[in-house]
């Protein structure tokens, strides 16, 4: 099994840091268990299971370091391994942001380990493969989609005695439906750390539901739309955002979090009032590993709070150098949502388009945050209150900072990717060209 107990970890890590010669060390064992099924034209293509373990040792002597990984955890490999990490810090050259380990850390206890999705069977991941071709078959419809699940842990022990353990499970599953006359799409995304959640008819059903509706799209003029983004559009663009909350490149003058002139967005509205994010690596529908990589405790952080910058994340050598806290990057992202349902933001819009997700995003201008990107597998016109039929997609020219200052409303919230996002209606959404791709 790949998967260690913390004391079986523990005594793993502390017998290949007895072997350390080193000035300072950090050794990292991780494994994971994990299945997977695919599935394409209706036909189960592919299953399997896979096992793996790895450790990891970086020795360092003042500022040079160097790193060594393996497989096999005898005294005699954990030694070699320990050795060649000290041979290749010997000749590398020095780092000047070297940051010396962390010592001992305290650490909430982690709730991403659910024993039912580390107990699943091939047999279910059949039933999960069936669900999705029996009703595709019988809708004229041909279903491609893949469900991988597992469990893992990581663990650190480093030789300032920092020790951190973590366990956690995860199930993926998606699913792209096509109609065999080959003019319509759906597509649907379920993931869950708890697998008993998951329920592959229903996902299945919307993506089939989607795939029908939208036979034969119309072309309409591409320009500015109220549009309702579902999660798993919102979510592309929400995580591209994210990512410019990083302490170092606002300070550096080179995200949009940079002030012209110099200094950050810490503390400015960027968005509307409405709009509030935050990680949390304990919140049940979304939870996760409880420290960084780098050791560092994870807690619940606010990042915007009613439209305000609250907080960017500092490494801790950015830290050092800047005279504050470090504060980990986050592992999850949730956004505050509202009451409405799909239906209701639907029934409540007189003109705008309906977007099931997003694909091949790329950055226009990291300044501005502006992204372009092409709508995919669902997009529909809404005219007073309903679907009216399905439309040809789009190129889109979209910064998030423009779309949440757009925002008209927010719905339900809907994990995706390991993140709680809501519906969002915007308005002015920019599409700028049709794109035939079905």
């Amino acid at each position: 099994m790949a998967i260690y107990s913390e004391e079986e970890a523990r005594k793993i890590l502390e017998k290949a840091m007895s072997f350390s010669k080193a000035d300072a060390c950090v050794i990292n064992l991780g494994g994971s268990e994990s299945g997977n099924i695919r599935y394409a034209r209706n036909t189960v293509s592919t299953a399997g299971h896979q096992s793996n373990q790895t450790l990891a040792v970086e020795a360092s002597f003042g500022k040079k370091s160097g790193t060594a990984t393996i497989d096999e955890f005898d005294d005699a490999s954990l030694e070699k391994v320990v050795r060649r990490a000290e041979e290749l810090a010997q000749i590398s050259p020095e780092n000047p942001e070297f940051m010396a380990p962390l010592g001992p850390q305290t650490y909430d206890e982690s709730v991403s380990y659910v024993e039912a999705t580390a107990n699943t069977t091939p047999e279910f991941r059949a039933q999960v493969a069936a669900k999705s071709i029996k009703p595709a078959g019988e809708k004229d419809v041909t279903a491609a989609g893949f469900l991988d699940d597992g469990a893992g842990f990581s663990a650190m022990l480093n030789s300032n005695g920092l020790f951190a353990y973590n366990k956690s499970t995860n199930v993926d599953f998606t699913v792209t439906m096509r109609t065999n006359d080959g003019t319509g799409s759906g597509w649907v995304t379920r993931d869950y750390n708890d697998i008993t959640k998951f329920n592959a008819e229903e996902a299945s059903a919307i993506a089939i539901d989607k795939a029908v509706m939208s036979r034969e799209a119309r072309a309409i003029e591409p320009g500015r739309y109220t549009v309702i983004l579902e999660p798993a559009a919102a979510e592309e663009l929400l995580g591209n955002m994210g990512r410019s909350f990083n302490a170092r490149t606002a300070d550096e003058g080179r995200s949009f979090m940079s002030k012209e002139g110099g200094g950050t967005k810490l503390g400015d509205k960027i968005v509307d009032e409405r709009v509030t994010i935050w990680s949390d690596p304990l919140h049940p529908d979304v939870p996760t590993s409880t420290w960084s990589g780098d050791g560092l405790p994870r807690k619940k952080t606010m990042w915007v709070e009613n439209g305000v910058v609250k907080n960017l994340a500092y490494d801790r050598y950015w830290a050092s150098q800047q005279g504050v806290e470090p504060v980990s990057y986050p592992s999850n992202m949730i956004m505050q949502g509202g009451d409405a349902s799909l239906d209701d933001m639907i029934k409540g819009t007189k003109r705008g388009i309906l977007v099931t997700r997003f694909w091949y995003i790329r950055s226009v201008d990291p300044q501005t945050l502006l992204f372009t990107g092409l709508t995919r597998d669902g997009t529909f016109y809404i005219e007073n209150g309903q679907i009216k039929y399905p439309v040809k997609n789009f190129r889109f020219n979209e910064s998030p900072i423009i779309m949440l200052n757009n925002l008209e409303e927010l719905g339900e919230q809907v994990r995706v990717n390991g993140n709680l996002i809501p519906y969002m209606k915007i308005r002015d959404f920019t599409f700028t060209s049709l794109s035939d791709a079905v």
